[in-house]
């Protein structure tokens, strides 16, 4: 059975940065694409950003350059890393796993597997 782990979440101040990781046990992880998906408070679960197993990247329109998604494909580990944190990036952050990468992997339909989530709250 595969288990997603979402760590490095919490409370930063605006303008900070944040390291989340999505540890992967259970399965070839270099097999998996791994996506990142958000739920703030009383709002949808939007995506984030996705890669692929060799390394190809994929992001959400609002991103603005803030935010950038990597793995490390020996430690069974991808990164999420934001800069420059706004009070509206507060979230839920979710990382998400399929074997599937194409035009989309951007709706959290096309994932079957899904870490517990870590909560980001940036203060003002």
């Amino acid at each position: 059975q595969v288990q997603l782990v979402e760590s490095g979440g919490g409370l930063v101040q605006a303008g900070g940065s944040a390291r989340l990781s999505c540890v992967a046990s259970g399965r070839e992880f270099s097999g998996l694409v791994v996506a990142w998906f958000r739920q703030g408070p009383g709002k949808a679960r939007e995506f984030v950003a996705a890669i692929s197993p060799p390394g190809w990247t994929k992001y959400a329109d609002f991103m603005e350059g803030r935010f950038t998604v990597s793995r490390d494909n020996a430690e069974n580990t991808s990164y999420l890393q934001i800069n420059n944190l706004r009070p509206e990036d507060t979230a839920v952050y979710f990382c998400a796993g399929t074997t599937v990468w194409h035009s989309g992997n951007r709706h959290p339909g096309e994932f079957s597997l899904w870490g517990q989530g870590t909560q980001v709250t940036v203060s003002s």
